[in-house]
């Protein structure tokens, strides 16, 4: 079983940058896919990116292309989301996950470990 930790969430201006941390510990593999999640105040659950372990594929979704950038420490068995150019709408709650498929879904039911969240507000 895999547990997740974010942290690095926090309060920020528009234009400012943010970079969020995600820890995994337990059973991981290299196959394995990590992904980033948001959910904003009444929204439903949005897909932010997802990377293998790997490294080798990476994608991310459409509101944040160009601003965002996933990577991994595979060493501390990290996942990291830079956050730059940020906006009022990036702000949410934002959680981690893995799923052993292999797959980078952008569909969180794929996902079977999440973190607890951490929140990210972004004032105007």
């Amino acid at each position: 079983q895999v547990r997740l930790v974010e942290s690095g969430g926090g309060l920020v201006q528009a234009g400012d940058s943010l970079r969020l941390s995600c820890t995994a510990s337990g059973r991981t593999f290299s196959t394995d896919v990590m992904g980033w999640f948001r959910r904003a105040p009444g929204k439903n659950r949005e897909f932010v990116a997802a990377t293998t372990w790997s490294g080798g594929s990476i994608t991310y979704g459409d509101s944040v292309k160009g601003r965002f950038t996933i990577s991994r420490d595979n060493a501390k068995t990290t996942v990291y989301l830079q956050m730059n150019s940020l906006k009022p709408e990036d702000t949410g709650v934002y959680y981690c996950a893995s799923n052993r498929g292999g797959t980078l879904w952008s569909d969180s039911t794929k996902y079977e470990a999440w973190g607890q969240g951490t929140q990210v507000t972004v004032s105007s």
